[in-house]
Parts: structure tokens; C-alpha cells; sequence
């Protein structure tokens, strides 16, 4: 299996990085260098055996929603998704993904904020990984609470922002509202009326959401 690349690419590039159950297939993109941030977000996608790729256009609407905002993104395919090698595991396996790959962020960035964010089954894994690493922001996209044991998921210590369409059908939207109202330090929750779980028609109003949601807490800048 090819070793993970020794540094951050300068330009939008596919790569392979290693990961527990094999080679892991990625992207990654950088920012505008006159808005650059000392920051990288890794980004995680929905449920591979459901169609959920690093391609699913809400995945692909969260990454140009923080480039934009100055930051690097990293989005990669679950095992045994797209040329990820290695097999489904129910998000066990999924986490140690994410951790390899935060780790490989962690060895070629290592001045940067590590973002975390991720839609739908990804967002469950971010927040399943995010106790084991140095977190500044957490990004969740429709949590499927209800659809999987959120108990052992706990609340980052960090910004967090939440965006959950009150149309999902795939996700009880009140599931989710009930579960952010009973933490003891709330996220911030952006509600969006009419929207379903793929934010049909409303990708734009989502990237508006991310960007107005996590604007507050954006490292520093890299320009001279």
C-alpha cells in the first residue's frame, strides 16, 4: 500500500492515504492564498452502503463552504467505499479512518486548527472520533440521532454547529432538536424550514448556514 504523502498539496489533488484497513482514497483542496487560514478540515460522508460517497453534493457544498472561508479541506471514502480498500464496520472501523486520516493532517499541518465536519452517518463518526483529537470546530449536518446510538458520542469540547432540515425524511427532525436541547452546553442549531434530508433546492441556503455558523471562530489568517 502507498505510504501518505510527506506534505499538504498546493493545488486541488486526488490522493491515497493510508489508513487501518488499507489505502483510503481522498482529495483535497486549498483556498484562495489571499484568504488563506490556518486551518484544515477533514470531512466525512454519508452511509456507504446507502449510495454515500466523498461525492454526495452535500459533502462536496460543506467543502466549498469553508475553502471559501480560508481554510484546507480533506475529503476521503470510508473503507470499502469508491477505492477505499477494506469493508464496511458499522462505524467502528469508520472512526479509525477518520483517525488516520486526522493524523495524517496532524503530521503535514501541524500549525493548523483541525475542523471536523461531516453529513448524515459521517456526521455520527466525526463526533465518535472528535474525543480522541484536538477539535477547534465541529460541523454536523442532519446527525441521524435515532438511527444510531448518539449515547456514546460526546459533545466536543469546542464551537460546534448543527444545521438539520425540519422536512427530513430520513432523520426525525425532532430527535435531533431533543437531543440538542438536553445537552448541558448547547450548540449552536440552525433549523431550516422546508428542507429535506438532502437539502434538495437548498444546497445554497446550507452553504450560507456553514459559513455564517462557523465564521466566528476562524483561525488566523496566512497572508503577509
Amino acid at each position: 500500500m502507498p505510504a501518505s504523502p510527506d506534505q499538504f498539496p498546493d493545488t486541488a489533488t486526488a490522493l491515497t492515504l493510508a489508513g487501518p484497513a488499507g489505502a483510503l482514497e481522498a482529495a483535497v483542496d486549498v483556498p484562495d492564498p489571499a484568504c488563506a487560514r490556518a486551518g484544515t478540515v477533514v470531512i466525512c460522508h454519508p452511509h456507504p452502503l446507502q449510495g454515500g460517497t466523498m461525492h454526495n453534493k452535500v459533502v462536496t457544498m460543506i467543502e466549498r463552504s469553508v475553502r471559501e472561508l480560508g481554510l484546507r479541506t480533506v475529503v476521503f471514502n470510508f473503507r470499502g467505499t469508491g477505492a477505499s480498500e477494506g469493508e464496511y464496520d458499522d462505524g467502528r472501523g469508520e472512526t479509525l479512518d477518520l483517525l488516520a486520516v486526522a493524523e495524517w493532517v496532524g503530521r503535514v499541518r501541524p500549525n493548523d486548527a483541525l475542523w471536523l465536519a461531516g453529513f448524515s452517518f459521517g456526521s455520527y463518526v466525526a463526533l465518535l472520533a472528535a474525543r480522541h483529537l484536538p477539535v477547534k470546530q465541529m460541523i454536523s449536518i442532519a446527525p441521524p440521532v435515532g438511527r444510531w446510538d448518539f449515547s456514546a458520542a460526546i459533545a466536543p469540547p469546542c464551537p460546534w454547529l448543527i444545521v438539520q432540515g425540519e422536512d427530513d425524511d430520513v432523520v426525525e427532525p425532532q430527535a435531533v432538536f431533543d437531543w440538542v436541547e438536553a445537552m448541558p452546553e448547547k450548540p449552536t442549531l440552525v433549523r431550516m424550514p422546508d428542507t429535506g434530508h438532502f437539502f434538495h433546492r437548498r444546497l445554497m441556503d446550507l452553504r450560507g448556514a456553514i459559513k455564517n455558523g462557523v465564521r466566528g471562530n476562524l483561525p488566523p489568517t496566512l497572508a503577509a
